[in-house]
């Protein structure tokens, strides 16, 4: 065999290995390709779910509730939300007959916002306002707005608004202060701009919204001073009073439950035991009394019936356990000083 021939057969082969290799190396590029391009529809899809569960799960829903039937309010509350009624009932000789829109040209929408403590009775206000208006209800919280995906947080909340806007929902945001908080000045990374950018969404869109936004929050004193020149209803919550609380009690002593002695006297004796109580406490109280009655027909025998023993019971056990969880806390704190205070006598930084 002469040189050339064998320099021929050498150099093709090792255009055959390169053209090989070549195929190889197209093969793993395409693979690659699919698997980044997977990746990419996941992330779609996975936002897609995102906005569609928002949707799904927290859609327009009517609800069953109304104020004048399922919510005990104090006169003053009451009086307020009549008039956010009364807003809306006459809003088109408001506005247009007696021509307050000259001045108001931001009043064709209601923003309201429910403040005061934990358990008395803010979101079942919020439902039972909806419902009292025969309108549907869209209740959102930060879970579902927040998105892992930066920027989409923002346009989640526009989508609550669209979604509102087209269904003539009331939109009623619950544990409001994580949205309304105050803007952060001092940025230092993404998900401190995402915030400020969730924030001022929200605001733009409230001046948009012509339809009915209620919040709700045990903590109003942490909303940004933006949001607070924007709602024009600050309706508070309070603890009821002794009349609140009978008529809480005779609320919750629904007709089909068999007492033991006179409902109005059971009614008047728990309102008085039960002082500083929510309206969630006294619920609470009644969710602990009735399987007590249930336990003492089967250790007795006969009809459970309840008696006010179980009550009374119930309501020492609520007031033991605030107490106790009240007392808790401040061992803790006690214990960080005494912890902080032996550190500094010994020199020792925390």
């Amino acid at each position: 065999m002469n040189i050339l021939k064998m320099f021929f057969i050498k150099d093709k082969k090792g255009m055959e290995e390169e053209k090989n290799d070549t195929k190889e190396r197209k093969s793993l590029a395409n693979k690659l390709d699919e698997i980044i391009q997977t990746d990419v529809t996941k992330e779609v899809v996975s936002e897609d779910e995102v906005v569609e569960s928002i949707y799904e799960n927290h859609g327009p829903e009517i609800p069953k509730v109304t104020l004048e039937k399922d919510v005990v309010l104090t006169e003053k509350t009451k009086v307020q939300l009549d008039e956010c009624k009364a807003k809306l009932k006459y809003h088109k000789k408001i506005y247009q007959e007696w021509n307050f829109s000259s001045v108001d040209p931001l009043g064709r929408s209601l923003i309201v916002n429910f403040f005061g403590n934990p358990g008395t009775g803010k979101t079942l206000a919020a439902q039972g306002f909806a419902g009292s208006l025969g309108l549907p209800l869209i209740q959102v919280g930060i879970a579902e707005l927040e998105s892992k995906f930066m920027g989409e947080t923002s346009h989640n909340i526009q989508n609550i608004f669209k979604r509102a806007h087209e269904t003539q929902a009331v939109l009623f945001f619950d544990e409001a202060d994580t949205l309304l908080g105050k803007r952060l000045s001092s940025v230092t990374q993404g998900v401190d701009n995402e915030v400020n950018a969730m924030r001022s969404t929200l605001l733009i869109e409230l001046e948009k919204f012509d339809g009915i936004v209620i919040f709700a929050t045990n903590f109003v004193k942490n909303y940004d001073s933006a949001f607070l020149s924007r709602i024009s209803h600050q309706i508070e919550f309070e603890l009821p009073d002794l009349e609140g609380r009978n008529r809480l009690w005779a609320h919750m002593l629904v007709d089909e439950i068999p007492l033991s002695g006179s409902k109005t006297a059971i009614v008047q004796r728990c309102a008085e035991r039960s002082e500083g109580m929510s309206g969630r406490e006294i619920r609470t109280c009644m969710r602990l009394s009735l399987p007590k009655a249930f336990i003492e027909a089967e250790q007795e025998g006969g009809e459970a019936i309840l008696k006010e023993t179980h009550l009374t019971a119930a309501i020492d056990q609520v007031i033991t356990a605030k107490v106790n969880i009240k007392n808790s806390g401040s061992r803790t704190a006690a214990a960080k000083d005494s912890v902080n205070l032996t550190k500094k006598l010994l020199g020792v930084e925390g």
